[in-house]
């Protein structure tokens, strides 16, 4: 197995020491993705810039965000951004009712959330060759043109860190271990 490095900001590549130090501010600690992704400056930039926008210039709400990054979580089977999920979410102050739907695979409390979890997965199973009567039953659900094209920014950043995660194997933060999650049943991962 190849191991992939854990950056601190005392050993991390010049290009990302900023970046690491930007994130120990804003979460009080290096997640660990954020020390795997340090490896590649490009990619921890990239990864931190789509997040930004996803989370601040997107005109989803906190329950909204909240669907379709652990839609996409769940759908990739990431062991370490499902659990960062639920913890963001609760610090987001998103009802539980929607963190366990999303993490169990069951029905979301409303008609609304359950729309966007479904075109959620329609783009990331269909690589985004959804088809018009897709996009109208979206938009028929009070939903946007403006939000279909904001999904494509949340799969972006959402592909960037559930890939690393797969392929790095990031162990799960020590904070966010006690929202461990593993997917279940035949499209376990």
């Amino acid at each position: 197995m190849t191991t992939f490095e854990r950056h601190t900001l005392e050993n991390a590549p010049e290009g990302s020491r900023a970046l690491l130090e930007d994130s120990k501010k804003g979460f009080g600690r290096v997640p660990g993705l954020h020390a795997v992704m340090a490896e590649a400056p490009a990619l921890l930039e990239g990864y931190k810039q789509l997040h930004r926008l996803f989370q601040h210039e997107t005109s989803f709400d906190k329950d909204e965000l909240t669907v379709v990054w652990q839609a996409i979580n769940v759908e990739h089977a990431c062991h370490y951004c499902v659990p960062a999920h639920t913890g963001i979410a609760k610090m987001m102050k998103v009802d539980d009712a929607i963190t366990e739907a999303l993490r169990n695979e069951t029905p979301l409390p409303s008609a609304h959330l359950e729309a966007l979890r479904t075109f959620t997965l329609q783009v990331v199973r269909q690589r985004g060759d959804v088809t018009d009567a897709q996009v109208e039953t979206f938009l028929a659900a009070g939903f946007t043109k403006r939000q279909v094209l904001e999904v494509i920014l949340g799969v972006a950043q959402k592909v960037m860190s559930n890939y690393t995660n797969h392929i790095a194997q990031t162990p799960v933060d020590e904070v966010m271990q006690q929202f461990a999650w593993e997917k279940r049943g035949a499209d376990a991962a």
